[in-house]
């Protein structure tokens, strides 16, 4: 009995033995299988990246191959403007060339007029001179205020040694003021200014003053006007002053009716020069043109200094 019992247990001991190997057995291929399981996901999960990397890949291809033919056809295009570019520069270059010739020969034919012009304007002064005859010298200055209207010319000589009164005298009778019949004409000249010598340009100086009488006598239509001559030994300078009882200049235009062509009544004559030309001639001078915005009224008045 005792050995039955010994060789069951022998029996069960040897069963739980190969049972047991028999369990490791089926763990061991089963991790295996999870293991082959798990690298077979995982090479399939490469694969999908390595699909989806290739179909990436041949859109970006094809995207790049749209990019290229839109890039040829912006590149076609830009080659095209750039010949319509070319052409019209070509033209214009051309164009510019024509005109440079046309600009040269007319500087060439205004030079000749001007010189032509300087020696009409030098003939009428001398033949003023030699005669005393006003209207000469009244049409030789306009001719002259065509080349005065221009900014930023050289000084002017001082060469001629004149009365500060001779000034005034000569710009009366060239604007011939003094014989308007519609106003009445005053002058004031104190008695230093009429001993006093001018160190100036007569012709030019003179030129001045006349625009600033004509001016005057241009929009005083009724009332007076009054040419004041003095001097002030402390400044050294000279000074004219013209008022008028006409229509009168507000404050804001008090440098603007001294731009060219500027005419704040387009109903009177003119080419709206006159205070330009008076100005840049004292300037030119040494002196200066203004608007006495200080002054009363009724009118205007203007004062013309220019250095002793």
């Amino acid at each position: 009995m005792t050995i039955l019992i010994i060789i069951l247990l022998a029996i069960i001991a040897g069963l739980s033995i190969g049972l047991y190997f028999q369990m490791k057995a089926s763990r061991k291929q089963a991790t295996d299988q999870e293991q082959l399981l798990k690298d077979y996901q995982q090479r399939v999960n490469e694969q999908q990246k390595l699909l989806d990397d290739y179909r990436a890949l041949e859109k970006n291809f094809d995207n790049v191959g749209e990019g290229y033919e839109q890039a040829l056809l912006a590149f076609d295009k830009m080659e095209e403007e750039s010949q319509k570019q070319k052409a019209a520069n070509e033209a214009l270059d051309k164009r510019c060339t024509a005109l440079q010739t046309q600009l040269n020969a007319m500087q060439e034919a205004a030079q000749h007029r001007g010189e032509n012009m300087s020696q009409i304007r030098t003939q009428l002064h001398e033949m003023a001179t030699a005669t005393g005859d006003m209207r000469l010298e009244a049409i030789s200055g306009k001719l002259g205020d065509l080349d005065d209207v221009q900014a930023e010319l050289p000084p002017l000589d001082h060469s001629d040694n004149e009365l500060v009164s001779r000034i005034a005298d000569d710009a009366v009778k060239i604007s011939g003021i003094d014989k308007a019949q519609y106003l009445k004409f005053n002058t004031n000249v104190a008695e230093d200014a009429a001993v006093t010598m001018l160190s100036t340009n007569r012709e030019k100086a003179t030129r001045a003053l006349v625009h600033l009488l004509d001016n005057a006598l241009k929009f005083t239509t009724d009332g007076s006007v009054t040419l004041s001559v003095k001097v002030d030994m402390e400044k050294m300078q000279a000074f004219y002053a013209v008022e008028d009882t006409g229509s009168g200049i507000e404050p804001a235009d008090a440098e603007r009716i001294f731009e060219p062509y500027v005419k704040l009544n387009q109903y009177f004559d003119g080419l709206g020069i006159g205070l330009t030309v008076a100005r840049n001639i004292a300037r030119r001078l040494g002196g200066d043109v203004t608007l006495d915005t200080t002054f009363a009224g009724p009118g205007a008045r203007f004062v013309l200094s220019l250095p002793i």
